[in-house]
């Protein structure tokens, strides 16, 4: 039996097959009984005429295409239906590669400069030590934007090559595995510097 957890991949054309497998074939190949009723079969017993892959249930007032029946009278999952209306044509599509995401090149934000306002800002509003700025400015691990004015913080790998920026742009990634922004991870030992808001 397939369970909730089984994942089974179709393809497009094992998909449409089975939503339009011949119900009446399918279900006399398991010795169920039709009787026709005007243009339509009637599964007897049952109430539900059928014509092709269409069905319809006259007492609940419901209707739908050959998986929706098998599930609803067959008591069997997607899967377990799709495989049921294709029989022996049921081979399953081998699965796919995922496809990998190429990243463009890390870069990192052209410099302002100056850096007066990320100064200002980190001195006034974040309550920085000067030291503790000028220690990091000093190595070239904070620095102004030019185009935005923004304070970039620069996390580095072991031989002092940028790895990471904070904050990160929407298309900034990191570099060395990292989460955007992220100074840890894929192997990033640099400098860290942790701003809290008080």
């Amino acid at each position: 039996m397939i369970t909730i957890s089984t994942f089974i991949p179709f393809t497009e054309q094992q998909l449409d097959a089975a939503k339009h497998a011949n119900l009446a074939a399918f279900l006399e190949a398991r010795g169920e009984q039709l009787r026709r009723s005007g243009s339509e079969l009637e599964w007897v017993d049952h109430h539900v005429t059928i014509r092709g892959h269409n069905w319809f249930d006259q007492y609940e007032n419901k209707g739908g295409k050959a998986i929706d029946f098998v599930r609803k009278y067959f008591d069997a999952s997607f899967p377990e239906a799709v495989q049921m209306l294709l029989g022996q044509n049921a081979i399953i599509a081998a699965p796919m590669e995922p496809r990998k995401r190429e990243r463009p090149e890390f870069k990192l934000p052209e410099k302002n400069d100056n850096m007066r306002r990320v100064y200002a800002y980190l001195l006034k509003q974040r309550c920085i030590d000067r030291a503790v700025l000028d220690h990091f400015v000093h190595r070239k691990l904070i620095y102004e934007s030019d185009k935005y004015h923004n304070a970039v913080f620069v996390g580095t790998d072991e031989d002092g090559t940028a790895r990471h920026e904070y904050p990160g742009r929407k298309a900034t990634y990191s570099a060395g595995g990292g989460g955007s922004g992220s100074f840890g991870g894929g192997g990033s030992s640099g400098a860290r510097l942790n701003l809290y808001s008080i």
